[in-house]
Order: C-alpha cells, then structure tokens, then sequence
C-alpha cells in the first residue's frame, strides 16, 4: 500500500492519531443522536401533556351538539345584570364577588377600586379594577369562574406580571364590567 497523500503518510507512521480521530467522530456522531432521540422524547411528552390538559377541557366542558340540549337548568342562575338599588350598591356587589372568585382560587387581592363612570357616556357598565396576587395555576380558573356565572361579567383589562422568582406567585391586575340596568 503506497500512501502519496500527506495525510495519509501521517496517518500511516501514527496510527494513534487515526484511532483519536475515529473515537472523536464516533462520539460526535453518538451525541448527536442522544440529542435527538432527547428532542423527540420532549416532544413526546409536551404532546402527551397537552393531550392529557385537552381531556381534562373536554370531560367538564358541556357538550352542545344542538339547541335542544339548552335546557334550563345548563343555563346559570340568577340574573345577567348587576343587581343594587343604587350604583354604589351595584358596584360594590361587583366588587365582592371579584374579590370572591380570587379568594376562592387562594388567589389574595391586593387591592381594589370602583373606575368611576362618565356621566356624559350614560353607558351602564359598573367597572372595577382588581390588583392581586395567586398562583399561576389558578389563573385559569379565576378567569373562568369569571367569566362562566351570572350575572355576566366581561373582563376589559388583564395585565400579568410573572413571578420573581421559581414557585412565586404572580401579580395580576384585573379589570371587570358588569351590567347594571338601573332602578326598575
């Protein structure tokens, strides 16, 4: 065997080096692949994760396949407006069952405010805003028990700020409206 190439002649009178060489790219080769199969393994389990999540959504969730299935006991009760002889009673029966909902997720309310309404609009949305801190689990559910019950509350402004540090609890600032129809 004649080497003509200078590498190869190096190769040749040290064979150590040809072995290091190999050794290194075989590893390099093996990590790769490790890498990969890791990928895909996390992968894997993101998607096993969100299908478990999506199971959970669809088990509680109230199937509607058509609209007989509204009866009346699927529809919350009470009455869709804000109830209160007064705006203030109205706002502040608003303002209690926010700071209800947050308690009841173990969420804390930090603090809390009626936004005044502008005369001139004579809209009759009551608005509050509510500054609180819970953990970022339960952060769905508050949103949801919201959301979900009577009398209908819409969420205007939603700003979350994320824990400082691993396992904190997350600051959130909450504005909802509600309907008040007034005195009947």
């Amino acid at each position: 065997m004649n080497a003509s190439h200078p590498i190869d002649r190096y190769l040749t009178r040290y064979p150590s080096i040809a072995a290091l060489i190999y050794l290194a790219l075989f590893l390099a080769f093996s990590l790769t692949a490790l890498f990969a199969l890791l990928e895909v393994a996390e992968q894997h389990r993101a998607v096993s994760a969100s299908s478990e999540m999506l199971a959970r959504l669809e088990r509680h969730a109230p199937s509607v396949s058509s609209e007989s299935n509204w009866a009346g006991d699927s529809v919350p009760a009470g009455s869709p407006f804000l109830e209160g002889q007064t705006i203030t009673l109205a706002s502040a029966a608003l303002l209690q069952q926010i700071t209800a909902s947050i308690t009841g997720v173990g969420g804390r309310v930090i603090s809390s405010e009626v936004t005044p309404r502008s005369e001139r609009s004579g809209d009759a949305f009551v608005r509050v805003i509510a500054n609180c801190e819970l953990e970022e689990g339960a952060l769905q559910h508050l949103l949801y028990d919201i959301e979900v019950g009577m009398p209908f509350l819409f969420i205007d402004q939603f700003v979350a700020e994320a824990p400082a540090k691993e396992g904190g609890r997350m600051h959130v600032l909450l504005g909802v409206s509600g309907l008040w129809l007034g005195v009947k």
